[in-house]
């Protein structure tokens, strides 16, 4: 008997930057009221992150990608209102143009206080924000092979996520400066590979017998079944400036997905790849983003990003129309003309320093630009 048809039901969570309106720094300690008002406005769906100048939304458990947009847009607006109040925006982006680790606060909770100590320096130094997308796979041993299959993928939705070109204050010449700084940690990067869920569960077992983890939230690979909830929670990206991006992202992981299963019913299969190649493609879009083209791993070339997604759009078109998301899939081909967050962040720097601003004048102008599109669409 085959595995039946997963709900591939999707979640998204989202962690934004505080900054300061006036100065648009961090805030480093942001009024203890803040967060009682958010989570009177977004409940449980709020929730506070590591360092105080961050903080985390997530949707509820959606049906389609047009809910998970409807209710993104709400969460992002109230918490632009609710900091508003207080002179304070969030930025959705991934690094702060120019504020500096040491000087943040952590959030004290057991969880994070346990982090900290164990990880150190690693720890204090996660200034960063991601966007994670859960799916709905309610197989175990479904979940596993798709983890295996779905890692190929992996980065090209970083490569169209990018938006943290900027690191205390520099421009470090790579569009998404973020998993350098999360690859410090342990059970990071591109996920392992299991032939059954018995196999992960034995690994994971063997940590968390060994006192290293409390579960297996604590293991943070680019991609990983949820601890949490029956879904495969995609990582790897940086959070996305627009909204728009955020749908579109969300949209082509559900497709990808649903394309990897239509697969299996006809007894077909992605070809696996080794880890090595796969992390090749991961620090091509780290550090181009999508200019300068991904390995294709069956033709053994160096291809255009923008040839190697009209591909892709064409294998999922069938599963966009069966999920309804056509639409949104379309907001791919506006993030190649467009360009990522981190696309524009350096744009805005470059073009402020052209015309005679100082570099903290231009940084500055990148934080007016991600707070004026951190609120675009809503």
């Amino acid at each position: 008997m085959g595995i039946r048809e997963p709900s591939f039901t999707i979640g998204v969570e989202e962690e934004y930057l505080l900054v300061d309106k006036e100065t648009r720094s961090l805030v480093i300690d942001p009024p203890e009221t803040l967060m009682a008002e958010a989570e009177e406005k977004c409940g449980a769906q709020v929730t506070s992150e590591l360092l105080k100048s961050q903080i985390e939304i997530g949707t509820k458990v959606c049906t389609n990608i047009q809910e998970a947009h409807e209710d993104l847009a709400r969460l992002r607006k109230n918490i632009i209102d609710v900091a508003g109040n207080h002179g304070i925006a969030p930025i959705a982006a991934s690094t702060h143009p120019f504020s500096k680790w040491v000087d943040q606060k952590h959030t004290e909770k057991d969880r994070y206080d346990q982090l900290t100590d164990e990880m150190q320096g690693a720890a204090r130094r996660l200034l960063i924000c991601g966007m994670h997308v859960h799916v709905g796979i309610e197989d175990n041993e479904l979940r596993i092979d798709m983890m295996n299959q779905l890692s190929y993928f992996l980065p090209h939705l970083l490569a169209l996520s990018c938006s943290s070109p900027f690191w205390l204050g520099e421009d470090t010449g790579l569009k998404s400066y973020r998993l350098t700084i999360f690859d410090a940690l342990p059970r990071t990067g591109v996920p392992e590979r299991f032939a059954s869920w018995a196999e992960y569960e034995r690994h994971v077992d063997i940590l968390r017998n060994a006192g290293l983890i409390e579960d297996s939230t604590r293991v943070w690979w680019d991609l990983r079944p949820s601890g949490k909830f029956p879904t495969l929670e995609t990582r790897i990206m940086d959070v996305c400036t627009r909204l728009k991006d955020t749908v579109a992202l969300a949209a082509l992981l559900c497709c990808i997905m649903r394309m990897l299963f239509r697969l299996r019913t006809r007894n077909q299969r992605w070809r696996l790849y080794t880890p090595m190649l796969i992390r090749e493609n991961r620090w091509r879009a780290m550090r181009y983003s999508f200019d300068e083209g991904l390995i294709d791993l069956a033709r053994g070339t160096v291809v255009p990003f923008a040839e190697l997604m009209d591909e892709l759009c064409s294998l999922v078109a069938e599963d966009a129309k069966a999920l309804g998301c056509e639409k949104e899939i379309s907001g791919i081909q506006d993030i190649l003309t467009r360009g990522t967050s981190a696309h524009r962040q350096s744009k805005i720097y470059e073009l402020e320093r052209a015309s005679g601003a100082s570099r903290e004048d231009a940084l500055k102008s990148v934080v007016d630009m991600l707070i004026a599109d951190t609120a675009t669409g809503l």
